[in-house]
């Protein structure tokens, strides 16, 4: 009597114990499809597509040169030796190279934003130090015209000028929207039809289902039959389920096939490549001029600007602004490609507004020496301040007519 009553008091423990977990786990349940289901930024990062996109950018804006221009009247002319342009370029002071400066930053861009701390000493830039995002918190007014607000950072405080900022879409200049929380509904899909691709691996491609019984089961068979399903879907042996007579399995989902699996990634790794303004090809192959042109054009061009304008203003002395400007050199775009660059040179030396020196210098080479501007004789040229036209000639001399058409003698000619 004691040995039975002791195994119908543990029988009944065993029975409110599964009663507990099944309760439990229906709450988790609904509790995760009440809630609004949200997607970090790392998540969205195992999104082939979405890394594809961010990696591409960021590597191709990470090899452009940032030069440092001055206007001097008419003219602009490129500073070269000053340090600023170093940093940007070669060594940043900080651990990050230039390169990986430059990778890090445009990737924290779609995020919360990029930031940079600028180490001055006076007046001088002496580096430049990249800080994460997850770093950054604000102190800000409430003032909707007059915006104010300080930086924060591991209880330091610090002006808004002290640090580069390079922000998508924002509305008070302190932080932007991150494209995940912009695209979270179809970065979602993505995320969790990889999640499903990966559990049909995981499980062995066994399928989802329910078993019915013409009888009912005891709770010893149910936790055999628990137990045998368990290691079918181990995925490192060769299980078998054997169901009684009277118990069926009914599958409760659709299959790979049905769910079109390859088709459905091939449209979300499309409509990602939209949300980057960028043409598809340039990550699944079949690139051609015309869309390596839209990709530089309407994906890498605008955030190039929005460096230049964050590099001026943040970068140049109050003094500078206005004569001195940064700017992103895409000429080195076409390195990878020297038909198209050869062909432009010939264009701009054929033109007269690049000369061959000028030319060699682009291309590493030593300069030849060569001070000539090569002129056509098919050309007249016209001087619009003294309205005078010039006429090359061979045989005649050269021949200058002045405003009301009288000819001159011009076999010299002013420098």
């Amino acid at each position: 009597m004691r040995l039975f009553g002791k195994r119908a008091e543990d029988d009944e423990q065993e029975k409110e114990r599964e009663e507990k977990e099944e309760n439990s786990e229906e709450q988790i349940l609904i509790a995760q499809l009440s809630r609004d289901e949200d997607i970090t930024f790392d998540d969205a990062m195992r999104i082939p597509a979405f890394s594809a996109c961010i990696n591409k950018i960021c590597n191709t804006i990470s090899m452009i040169p940032i030069r440092l221009y001055k206007r001097d009247g008419d003219q602009v002319v490129e500073i070269k030796e000053d340090d600023r342009v170093r940093l940007l370029n070669m060594d940043t002071g900080d651990t990050l190279d230039a390169v990986q400066f430059k990778f890090a930053i445009v990737k924290d861009y779609f995020g919360k934003g990029g930031y940079a701390y600028i180490n001055k000493t006076g007046n001088k830039v002496g580096s430049i130090h990249y800080v994460k995002n997850e770093e950054i918190a604000f102190r800000y007014n409430t003032d909707p015209i007059f915006k104010e607000y300080k930086i924060e950072m591991q209880g330091k405080e610090f002006q808004p000028y002290q640090f580069i900022k390079l922000l998508r879409n924002t509305r008070n200049g302190m932080h932007g929207k991150s494209i995940v929380e912009e695209n979270k509904d179809i970065l979602l899909v993505a995320y969790h039809s990889l999640k499903y691709e990966k559990n049909l691996v995981k499980t062995g491609g066994n399928k989802k289902g329910f078993i019915t019984a013409t009888k009912r089961l005891t709770d010893e068979a149910i936790k055999k039959l628990k137990a045998a399903w368990r290691k079918l879907y181990q995925n490192n042996s060769e299980n078998v389920v054997i169901l009684n007579e009277g118990a069926t399995f009914k599958e409760s989902s659709n299959s790979s096939v049905e769910m079109q699996l390859n088709e459905n990634k091939k449209a979300n790794s499309d409509e990602i490549c939209k949300i980057f303004c960028m043409p598809p090809e340039m990550i699944s192959g079949g690139v051609t001029e015309q869309i390596k042109i839209n990709f530089i054009q309407y994906c890498i061009n605008p955030i190039l600007n929005k460096i230049a304008t964050a590099l001026n203003r943040d970068m140049l002395l109050e003094t500078e602004k206005g004569d001195y400007f940064f700017e992103a050199d895409t000429s080195e775009l076409t390195k990878g490609d020297i038909k198209t660059r050869y062909e432009a040179y010939e264009i701009a030396c054929k033109n007269g507004f690049l000369q061959i020196d000028e030319v060699r210098k682009k291309e590493n080479n030593p300069a030849l020496g060569l001070k000539f501007i090569k002129l056509g004789l098919q050309d007249v040229l016209y001087d619009p301040g003294t309205k005078e036209f010039y006429v090359p000639n061979m045989d005649g001399g050269n021949k200058k007519i002045g405003e009301k058409g009288e000819e001159q003698d011009a076999d010299s000619i002013k420098e």
